[in-house]
């Protein structure tokens, strides 16, 4: 955990938006609405899933090309982790709403993310940057990123729907664990710092 870095001399804001990785950050961004009222909506569910494969393509993509193009920045960096959450958050609530998961699935997750929230206010309050995203966070949203797909393919009584029910709890199993978890050694990561002080 380090303290909040003196600030660098680095491209505006507006100037940072209009990159390639933070345009396609800001892209997903606001899909996020239209994936909720697609669920809850219409419940055009072949749409949904259209559009979460394509959030998860550009959430690939704009690391790689940040990395690629030497356009990382420090609005990236809020950005991208900032459009993985909220597409969690809504996913779970919506299928939460739409009883394709249970409430006890749900709330461990929502919980993290709460607990989080306040790590990083009580961090920022220290004068610490926010916990360093860890590989098992990483790994965690993209098993998670692969569960709801194949949660929302589960659908109805055809033959896809058979198939991909298992494939679905597995990786929602293993997301859920690793999201967790994952979350607890950022819970330690933030204790850390702040006895550090």
């Amino acid at each position: 955990m380090t303290t909040v870095p003196e600030p660098k001399t680095e491209p505006s804001l507006l100037r940072q938006a209009f990159n390639v990785p933070n345009l396609l950050s800001l892209l997903r961004l606001a899909g996020v609405p239209v994936f909720l009222w697609l669920l809850l909506g219409p419940k055009e569910d072949g749409w949904a899933l259209a559009l979460l494969v394509f959030s998860a393509l550009t959430d690939w993509l704009d690391g790689k090309l940040a990395r690629w193009l030497d356009q990382m920045s420090r609005l990236g960096q809020l950005l991208d982790p900032a459009a993985d959450r909220l597409y969690i958050l809504a996913t779970l609530v919506a299928f939460l709403i739409r009883g394709i998961i249970p409430w006890w699935v749900v709330v461990p997750l929502v919980l993290r993310e709460a607990v989080l929230a306040v790590c990083v206010l009580v961090l920022r309050r220290g004068g610490f940057a926010p916990p360093e995203v860890t590989y098992i966070g990483k790994g965690a949203t993209f098993v998670l990123m692969y569960a709801f797909p194949f949660l929302l393919l589960t659908q109805g009584g055809s033959t896809v729907a058979t198939v991909a029910r298992p494939i679905a709890y597995a990786f929602m199993v293993w997301g859920g664990v690793l999201y967790v978890w994952s979350g607890a050694l950022y819970v330690v990561q933030a204790v850390r710092a702040l006895r550090s002080r």
